[in-house]
């Protein structure tokens, strides 16, 4: 393994992001379509509300938040791998959904959005890295 440390941080930093999300969608789905991410209402620039969908993808992040803890705490690489990818595709389809959809966002918002969705990605090719065998 490259660098334990590195996949343990990496992992835990998803395992949040996973969490926070995946709560605020299951548990309050109409707060979270108002008010995602932190009253900047993105969410609600892409209507209809639908209370259905919403705590289904709740479900989804709180699903993967269970499985990078449990990647975290046992560092096994072909789990680490597989949530990763996992993650990435889904991260990679969410972020191509909403690149293709800013047509009621101002620039500052839609610039924000791209950028804290394309932040989603690195940490999980960076623990795929981390838990490879180093090259001899």
């Amino acid at each position: 393994m490259r660098s334990r440390r590195t996949a343990q941080i990496v992992l835990w930093l998803l395992f949040a992001t996973a969490a926070s999300t995946g709560l605020i969608a299951a548990a309050a789905p109409h707060t979270f379509y108002d008010d995602f991410p932190f009253y900047a209402h993105w969410v609600e620039m892409l209507p209809p509300y639908n209370e259905h969908l919403t705590t289904d993808v709740g479900g989804l992040y709180l699903g993967f938040a269970v499985v990078f803890a449990w990647a975290a705490r046992t560092l096994q690489a072909t789990l680490v791998r597989a949530v990763c990818c996992g993650w990435l595709l889904m991260a990679s389809l969410h972020f191509v959904f909403h690149a293709t959809h800013l047509e009621n966002f101002g620039t500052a918002d839609a610039i924000a959005e791209l950028f804290s969705l394309g932040l989603l990605l690195p940490p999980a090719i960076l623990a795929i890295w981390a838990v490879a065998e180093p090259r001899r």
